[in-house]
């Protein structure tokens, strides 16, 4: 049985098969080849095919397999390694995955700590679940939303979540009280190089204070850098990975696709809470 995995449809835990995962109300959900389960209910889907495309999951691992991106992973395991310190057996959400770079790096940061923790990660896109579940072994991954999550109430010590949707109440419902919830979020000049060759008018991500009902802030703490990308596929790859993939205008594609550089900052802030041990 998974400690985190519930039904979505009655909320039960669920029992895990080699090929279904059922709760004792009856529901069950199919096991991919692949070894992951489809816990997305179609009153939950806001598209047929909802989250990144195939060939998105594919460009992300390219750039993020090169490297550019391994100072905040490697901080990002550091962090739940010491805010879980003392916990044998903690159980870790990975709220909205993709291909599960950052996942199984929690898991080896935490079994290298000498933990034996159970580690799931959920992601809305069944093509970046499927990459995950093929490529990463001895993790639970399931495809769902995060506004809708196929967890037990209180039942994560710990969940993470890197660039994805951000539900609140959702995420106090699944983290026990005295747990903690890990936040990555952009600082204002990360990809502002990217900016200045899309848009007229590059902008600065909006900084913000940001206080969570339920939740203690703990630490903030920023990761910076800067980039050099010498390959045309490299920077489509990491254009492939962002929201401006998708709002920005045919002229600025244009001037990003014929560049053969790409030099720019990148900057990651750290969020950490303790959830609260109010009820």
């Amino acid at each position: 049985m998974s400690g985190l995995f519930a039904c979505p449809v009655c909320g039960r835990p669920l029992e895990r098969g080699e090929k279904a995962w059922a709760c004792k109300k009856g529901h069950s959900f199919d096991v991919a080849a692949e070894g992951y389960a489809y816990l997305l209910p179609p009153n939950k889907k806001h598209s047929k095919d909802p989250g990144d495309t195939k060939q998105m999951v594919a460009a992300r691992r390219v750039f993020l397999e090169a490297g550019y991106y391994e100072p905040f992973r490697r901080r990002l395991c550091e962090l739940a390694r010491e805010a879980l310190a003392g916990l044998p057996a903690s159980a870790v959400l990975d709220v909205g995955c993709g291909e599960g770079w950052y996942t199984a790096a929690l898991l080896d940061a935490l079994r290298g700590a000498g933990a034996e923790p159970e580690v799931c990660g959920i992601d809305v896109s069944k093509s970046a679940v499927r990459a995950a579940a093929k490529r990463h072994k001895g993790i639970a991954f399931a495809v769902a939303s995060a506004f809708s999550l196929p967890a037990a109430d209180a039942s994560a010590d710990l969940a993470v979540n890197v660039f994805a949707p951000i539900v609140p109440g959702e995420l106090r419902r699944v983290v026990r009280p005295g747990g903690f919830l890990l936040l990555a979020v952009p600082m204002p000049r990360h990809l502002y190089g990217m900016k200045e060759i899309l848009y007229d008018e590059p902008y600065e991500n909006e900084y913000r204070e940001t206080d969570y009902p339920g939740f203690a802030l703990v630490s903030r703490e920023a990761v910076t850098g800067e980039i050099q990308l010498d390959s045309p596929a490299l920077i489509e790859a990491l254009f492939s990975m962002t929201p401006y993939y998708w709002k920005t205008p045919p002229a600025g594609c244009a001037r990003l696709r014929a560049a053969s550089s790409l030099r720019t900052e990148i900057g990651f802030d750290f969020l950490l809470y303790r959830r609260e041990e109010t009820p």
